[in-house]
């Protein structure tokens, strides 16, 4: 068994930790193989990154041979156990479940049941399409990043490197097959400040100034709209400039700003207990029955779930679900939801907080 261990020289991870588990208790993980099944495939090498001492280090353990599998899984779980949080990417689909099995096959004593861990893959793809990225591969977001590696060789082509070294064992196919997972955990570290973006969609925000604006849109027509200033307590490593359903957004650094279209119009409130009203067709409007009992049965027909509403001309804000109530439509098969933007919502700073990552969260969903 191959043991490389190495120190990561001048290296600061760029996002705070600590918000996820003391420094000391974090071990970061990736694995290669030579498939993707654990029956048919080898485990090959384990690698690890941790801090230590006010360092980050990485340490791999490499069978050299097929029959080594058993002895890597035990120095890890061996050097692990000190260790209660796993970070890795993707490695709950992959990583852990390979692992797993690969103790049973060899009736090894070792699980995860003792870990917390976090996926970076699980955390930053719901927001692929929102960053506008192709994939979420960890080596596209080191790129999103501008983050350059020395490995050359993905982790396919790795796999007929590790049988020809197990055949004929060379220093640049040992170094190779080192290099690229090594690349693989300081990847990791690197790319942490992608949870600046998970932060942004599950953290609460902080609404430092909104606003109204007015301004002439291509066809020259005065349109409107609400401008919602954020503070965000981790920057974006990236800015990011994205729009969906007429909503934009624009964040760099610590700030973010979003803009929401305003409607003034005149839009229906659709009453659900439509069985105690009557609708009166020449005013286009339903009445409570102990009201329009009143009005002569010429005039007055039973309402109907499409024709139980009153009017309002007002000015409105778009929702996707139901945030705020009560909820306006533009008529009843329409799916498009608003609120009225009243100004007792204007003096609430908690709203447009809620209403924030609302349409942040819309945005992310959108594609």
């Amino acid at each position: 068994m191959r043991i490389c261990e190495e120190n990561i020289e001048n290296y600061a991870v760029s996002y705070p930790l600590e918000r996820l588990a003391p420094l000391e208790r974090i071990l970061f993980l990736d694995i290669e193989t030579t498939g993707f099944t654990a029956r048919t495939s080898y485990l090959y090498l384990i690698g690890c990154a941790y801090h230590l001492a006010g360092k980050w280090h990485t340490i791999q353990w490499m069978a050299e041979n097929y029959e080594q599998e058993p002895e890597i899984l035990k120095a890890f779980f061996e050097f692990a156990k000190s260790y209660r949080c796993l970070i890795h990417f993707n490695g709950n689909n992959f990583d852990m479940p390979f692992i797993t099995q690969k103790c049973a096959q060899y009736s090894l004593p070792y699980n995860f049941d003792g870990f917390e861990g976090i996926d970076l893959y699980k955390r930053i793809s719901p927001y692929k399409f929102f960053l506008k990225l192709p994939n979420c591969k960890q080596k596209t977001l080191e790129q999103f990043l501008g983050i350059d590696r020395k490995d050359v060789f993905s982790g396919g082509e790795l796999i007929g490197i590790y049988h020809e070294y197990i055949k004929h064992p060379t220093e640049f196919s040992e170094n190779a097959l080192l290099l690229h997972n090594a690349d693989d955990l300081k990847g990791m570290l690197e790319t942490l400040p992608m949870l600046s973006y998970y932060d942004l969609f599950n953290q609460p925000v902080r609404v430092k100034k909104v606003q109204a604006n007015t301004y002439k849109d291509l066809n020259g027509s005065i349109r409107r709209e609400l401008l919602i200033t954020l503070t965000l307590d981790q920057p974006l490593p990236k800015a990011v400039l994205t729009n969906a359903n007429g909503c934009y957004f624009r964040g760099e650094g610590a700030e973010a700003v979003l803009k929401v279209p305003i409607f003034d119009e005149e839009l229906k409130y659709y009453y659900s207990n439509y069985q105690d009203y009557y609708y009166l067709p020449a005013e286009d409007v339903a009445l409570h029955k102990s009201v329009a009992g009143f009005v002569d049965k010429e005039h007055r027909v039973p309402a109907s779930p499409a024709n139980c509403y009153t009017r309002k001309y007002s000015s409105y804000l778009p929702q996707w679900d139901v945030l705020f109530e009560p909820f306006f439509k533009r008529d009843y098969k329409s799916r498009e939801l608003f609120f009225e933007l009243t100004d007792e919502m204007k003096r609430n700073r908690q709203a447009f907080s809620d209403y924030a990552l609302h349409v942040l969260g819309m945005m992310a969903s959108t594609y």
